[in-house]
């Protein structure tokens, strides 16, 4: 069986893959450190003990390093699709899952820098989107449209607007505010949105 068929990797292919994860916790490191916009590949290559050469090969620029980086981290972390049966412990599921990955002590301190940074850098704005944003979005509308198949919510139902009451109360106090976000604070939450759902039709 060679290595495409499921032989894990040796010699250089293995050495080669343990550079790939040195430099990328370096990468993350660096950027939980200095920020988006001090950070540099010099640095990453210090912090990772490799030479910049190695970075150089796998990436032309840091911003190429970090938007691959990024979106490869996000999709190997992206959790199901709740599918409990039920509206309410759909929602309180989806929330403990976005609190997990939202109390990850590097994501707390990068996510609000890299949303800032966004703002002026349009390869960055990029990934977040569709690597960070748009995989979880769908994953809360394929549960808002399971919840309209079983009646619970209307079939008139913005589907956008109920991505937003899902997903952003949370992120915003948990990156903007950092506020805690107790399992008593999460039912109440799901209560709050389960009700505005309801009302959420689109005009």
């Amino acid at each position: 069986m060679d290595q495409a068929e499921g032989r894990p990797a040796s010699g250089g292919a293995l050495l080669r893959q343990r550079v790939t994860d040195a430099i990328t916790e370096a990468a993350f490191v660096e950027l939980a450190e200095t920020g988006y916009a001090r950070m540099s590949m010099e640095a990453v290559a210090r912090r990772a003990g490799v030479g910049k050469a190695a970075l150089y090969r796998r990436w032309p620029s840091k911003q190429a390093m970090l938007t691959e980086l990024i979106r490869d981290r996000v999709t190997g972390t992206l959790p199901p699709t709740p599918a409990t049966g039920a509206l309410h412990t759909d929602l309180r599921e989806l929330l403990a899952s976005i609190r997990r990955q939202l109390a990850n002590p590097l994501l707390a301190r990068i996510g609000a820098g890299l949303l800032a940074e966004a703002s002026h850098d349009g390869a960055l704005a990029e990934v977040l989107h569709t690597g960070v944003a748009a995989p979880r979005r769908a994953a809360a509308q394929a549960m808002l449209r399971s919840a309209i198949d079983r009646g619970e919510l209307p079939p008139g139902l913005d589907t956008e607007l109920a991505a937003d009451l899902l997903i952003a109360p949370l992120a915003f106090r948990m990156l903007v505010m950092r506020a805690g976000s107790d399992d008593e604070y999460l039912d109440a939450l799901a209560n709050a949105t389960e009700a505005a759902l309801k009302a959420a039709v689109a005009k």
